[in-house]
């Protein structure tokens, strides 16, 4: 089909120019002989174009290789042979999931197999129900992955988001959870703008930490075992503990990766506080839940058991205000078992987005069903029957005596909170 097209081309430039070379890299060059020709001669420039179209296998004014190109890059071959319509890539984000027992938190550490992660089982099932790729599976940067927040190891979530880009095929999030074990689940999918990051853009986290309330019990005189019921009494001091969070603090000794005087190391806490207690297969549990722009490794999980320690009687309430100066103070570590990702906030991009015609408020009001659901299934359960035959609260709380409280000069007691202004420190 070209070869006649050259060709034709190539005698029309003979007959305009009096000199013509076959080979692509000379200039086409007019002869003085031309101006005896009946045909009015063409410009230079004119010849170079047509030379250029009839390199590329113009003819007639139809791009017929080009189209047939084009036509072709729009074509893929499917693993069956068959040709398959390439599918648009779109930023969506997730609404996840799951129970972190027997987990090694939620990121996952490419390239190794010995700690399994959230994100490895979310992965393979991205890849085996056709949303992605198999090789942006092996570099998570290709389809622009990115979690809202980092879970540790064995905690949960119920309401986890995560963004990346995805070819939208049919039926996707049944595609996506049928290659899931049931205790990971994706309960929403919403379009979001190109430039979204779901780390980025939010606001903030809630979360809630569940515990047995014998943890509260106190040393000397409760019971220290399930029969341990919270009076309303020590709710009231525990919600009193708590609320010295509530504001901008120097949480370096709640976590091991900061120093006392890194900028990142203050924390914006918007509230804190302990429900009213419940029973579940004959055990008292207590839910304490905490909202802030952003939380530290451990963190939370230290906040919850430096309370239980005081409450118990093994520290002083001046710890609370020490633990926030620049002095090292000996933070105990609850247990990461009752510790879940409830909630993550997109106020600033709901209102910029939210309205704009184009896109969906991140709110999942209407996947709230299948949050409460997942959490009576999976969450709760887990929780519960973990804490019964593992005890693992209980054995942390018999480690408490080894924890120095007095290791610096005592200080005032938490005075009430007083809540600024957000620092704008975000990671």
């Amino acid at each position: 089909m070209a070869a006649p097209s050259l060709r034709a081309a190539a005698g029309a430039l003979r007959r305009a120019c009096g000199a013509w070379s076959p080979r692509p890299g000379r200039r086409l060059l007019c002869s003085p002989r031309m101006a005896g020709n009946a045909q009015a001669p063409a410009p230079v420039g004119a010849a170079r174009e047509q030379d250029r179209k009839a390199r590329s296998g113009w003819q007639g004014g139809a791009r017929v290789w080009e189209d047939a190109e084009q036509q072709a890059k729009k074509l893929r071959s499917g693993p069956d042979g068959e040709l398959q319509r390439k599918l648009p890539k779109r930023k969506i984000v997730l609404l996840m999931a799951y129970s972190g027992k027997g987990y090694h938190g939620m990121q996952r550490n490419v390239g190794s197999s010995q700690f399994k992660t959230i994100e490895d089982d979310l992965v393979s099932a991205l890849v085996r129900s056709g949303c992605i790729p198999e090789n942006h599976g092996e570099d998570m940067r290709k389809m622009s992955f990115q979690r809202c927040a980092r879970t540790d190891k064995g905690v949960s979530a119920a309401g986890q988001v995560v963004s990346l880009k995805v070819w939208l095929i049919d039926d996707i999030l049944e595609k996506i959870n049928s290659h899931l074990p049931p205790h990971i689940r994706i309960l929403g999918l919403k379009r979001v703008t190109g430039g979204f990051n779901s780390k980025n853009k939010c606001d903030a986290r809630t979360y809630f930490y569940m515990l047995p309330t014998f943890a509260f019990a106190h040393k000397d005189h409760d019971v220290q075992d399930e029969s341990y019921r919270l009076s309303a009494e020590t709710l009231l001091r525990v919600n009193r503990l708590l609320a010295c969070y509530k504001g901008t603090h120097n949480f370096h000794n709640f976590t091991s990766q900061k120093g006392p005087r890194e900028a990142s190391a203050r924390r914006y806490v918007l509230d804190m506080f302990c429900e009213e207690p419940f029973v579940r297969d004959g055990m008292e549990f207590a839910v304490i839940k905490v909202k802030g722009q952003s939380f530290m490794t451990h963190q939370i999980r230290k906040m919850v058991g430096l309370v239980v320690a005081i409450v118990k009687g093994y520290a002083p309430e001046s710890v609370l205000e020490r633990s926030w100066g620049e002095a090292k103070v000996d933070v105990p570590k609850a247990p990461g078992l009752g510790l879940v990702l409830e909630r993550v906030h997109f106020e600033k991009y709901n209102q910029r987005f939210g309205n704009d015609g184009l896109h969906e408020p991140l709110d999942w009001s209407r996947e709230e069903a299948g949050v409460t659901a997942f959490k009576e299934q999976h969450i709760y359960p887990t929780i519960i029957s973990t804490e019964r035959h593992e005890r693992s609260m209980a054995q942390w709380l018999s480690t408490l005596p080894v924890h120095d409280f007095n290791a610096t000069a005592n200080a005032a007691a938490c005075p009430d909170a007083k809540v600024p202004g957000p620092p704008g420190d975000s990671d």
